[in-house]
């Protein structure tokens, strides 16, 4: 299998690659714009790939509020492009979405199915769920939904929640985290070998891939904290506390059955993959 891996320099861009060795064909944003449809054909023509994945995204959650447009084309147009080339070559599009296509019933308090109406409640979640219904019109496609993902980041300047907490945990005595929006921490290392497991089944469709289990980003930074041995005070805060631009949902925790009977599969606890990340990340440990 011949993949071609858009948003190669991203977390699961970066994993899938390393997964698939051999087979993989890396794609940066430099090597593939995906706004540009004659660029997007172009380039997966030469590429000659047996399968397209696409793991690229507009994912300033805040900055989408601002710019909409932009979000709107690589989160929505992007995908358009490709599943219109995908149609024509006869080839797979695995696309990667978010639980953030949920948010709209606030009052929803169980783990949301590929068969639940989404309610984005955030220009980012719109771009999002509509980069979904683009890519769906491909005839061979597999659409998976995720949630708070974290893994390598190979992009200078990029990070992850994980990250993100281990250093203000070694920067600051105390800090605040929202205790209010419950959700699933996913490794990115347990998505890719998913999204591949996924592959083999050859059962199209809407899936949703998490780890197992719940928690608030409260709760996530707690275990991190925990695990890490970094001592720091913890304040819980709700949504409304910290002020961000975009609205999020309150619960998207997502049921993963649809994807653990294509493939015979599920994914570990949250707190067993952050034990592994951990171990491999030099900040847990005293490092920079």
């Amino acid at each position: 299998m011949r993949a071609a891996i858009i948003g190669a320099r991203g977390q699961l861009g970066a994993e899938l690659t390393t997964l698939l060795g051999d087979d993989a064909v890396p794609l940066t944003h430099d090597e593939l714009e995906v706004t540009d449809q004659p660029a997007v054909e172009r380039t997966l023509r030469e590429v000659a790939a047996d399968i397209v994945i696409n793991a690229a995204a507009w994912n300033a959650v805040d900055l989408a509020e601002e710019k909409p447009q932009d979000a709107f084309a690589v989160n929505a147009l992007g995908p358009r492009n490709l599943a219109m080339f995908c149609n024509l070559a006869d080839v797979p599009l695995v696309h990667i979405s978010t639980d953030y296509v949920f948010g709209g019933d606030r009052g929803h308090t169980a783990p949301w199915t590929e068969e639940d109406v989404p309610g984005p409640v955030s220009a980012y979640a719109v771009s999002k769920l509509a980069g979904e219904y683009f890519v769906r019109s491909c005839e061979q496609h597999y659409v998976i939904r995720t949630c708070g993902l974290y893994g390598r980041t190979p992009k200078p300047g990029y990070g992850n929640f994980v990250q993100t907490m281990l250093r203000l945990g070694h920067e600051r005595d105390e800090l605040s985290v929202v205790d209010d929006q419950q959700c699933t921490p996913t490794s990115v290392r347990d998505l890719a070998s998913a999204i591949l497991a996924l592959l083999k089944s050859d059962s199209y469709g809407l899936y949703h891939v998490t780890n197992s289990g719940s928690t608030t980003w409260y709760g996530f930074a707690s275990e991190i904290f925990r695990q890490s041995g970094i001592e720091v005070q913890l304040r819980p805060i709700t949504t409304a506390q910290y002020g961000a631009p975009a609205v999020r949902p309150p619960y998207s925790v997502l049921d993963c059955s649809k994807f653990e009977n294509a493939t015979g599969q599920q994914l570990r606890p949250w707190q067993e993959a952050l034990s592994e990340y951990l171990a491999e990340t030099p900040l847990a440990h005293g490092g920079s």
